[in-house]
């Protein structure tokens, strides 16, 4: 297949690359340098702050993997940057669908970037696909970016929301920022410790998205995370027996003072417990169930 993506640079777009290229599949990457898509066939320009796009370069793909948006964690979350966490996501979105919807010869499917942050806080509730939002700011932003794809929805094309929860690499995300201080002995569970945490190796990150792009009846909101979510007390607990070392309570005001209380409450104390439905349910198999195989498998191999 000829499949166009963004965010191919990123931790998961990286990964996904050498999985589809390994079977076969052509990449073009949508990129922001003008220099590179002159002079690299396999790259497309866009620049969704001007609402730009190579629309030629699109005509006539198989699908489109639209992963990019501002990283969420980065940068404390000032008006500002919320707005652009916000604009980064929908602005880019729209800009795609509409694109795509205004094709002669559209692709067939859409993979769209989303997350279980749509869900907001969970408590000790499992919840599924056909749940409804939450009321929190990345709720919002889930809704708001989800929403965007609708042009495409309505031109026809096969369109999923990839909802993914905490990706596990060592290459980055979460546990790559945890494993220092949890290799130092310093790592732990954040209280309550009671608040849910549903994960999902970056291998089955990339699995479960080739197995929405080759599954004709995978559409709509799908949950990319492990089959057993755990709580903060049992990563933390785990991720130390892993790496031999002991954990301990981290008080929250440390977070807190490097990002604000909104992010580090957000991410670190909001409990989502979240179903991988869809996934099961039309028949994808996981490399990864259980967290201890998980991390052990990760961190051995430098995943």
């Amino acid at each position: 297949m000829d499949i166009a993506m963004t965010g191919s640079g990123g931790l998961i777009g990286k990964a996904l690359v050498s999985a589809l290229q390994a079977r076969g599949d052509r990449i073009l990457s949508l990129t922001r340098s003008a220099d590179r898509a002159r002079t690299d066939n396999d790259a497309v320009f866009w620049s969704p702050h001007d609402g730009e796009i190579d629309t030629a370069g699109l005509d006539g793909i198989d699908a489109v993997i639209h992963l990019a948006g501002e990283p969420i964690a980065e940068k404390r979350w000032t008006d500002a940057q919320k707005r652009e966490l916000l604009s980064s996501r929908t602005d880019g979105t729209t800009l795609i669908s509409k694109t795509l919807a205004g094709l002669a010869r559209p692709p067939q499917t859409l993979l769209s970037a989303s997350a279980i942050g749509y869900y907001g806080d969970t408590g000790q509730n499992l919840v599924d696909e056909s749940s409804p939002p939450g009321k929190d700011f990345l709720a919002d932003i889930c809704v708001a970016w989800e929403a965007a794809t609708g042009a495409a929805e309505d031109a026809g094309i096969r369109t999923a929301h990839l909802r993914t929860g905490i990706v596990q690499s060592t290459r980055g995300g979460a546990l790559a920022k945890q494993l220092l201080p949890f290799k130092l002995g310093l790592g732990g569970k954040v209280l309550p410790g009671t608040q849910w945490i549903s994960w999902i190796t970056i291998d089955d990150e990339v699995g479960a998205i080739l197995h929405a792009l080759d599954t004709p009846e995978v559409s709509g909101p799908v949950n990319l995370v492990a089959p057993n979510p755990v709580t903060n007390a049992d990563y933390a607990s785990t991720l130390g027996k892993v790496l031999h070392r002991p954990t301990f309570i981290i008080p929250l005001f440390g977070p807190k003072l490097l990002f604000g209380s909104e992010l580090a409450e957000s991410l670190l104390k909001t409990s989502q417990r979240v179903s991988d439905g869809v996934l099961s349910a039309t028949g994808y198999k996981f490399t990864h169930t259980n967290l201890v195989d998980a991390l052990r498998s990760i961190i051995d191999a430098g995943g």
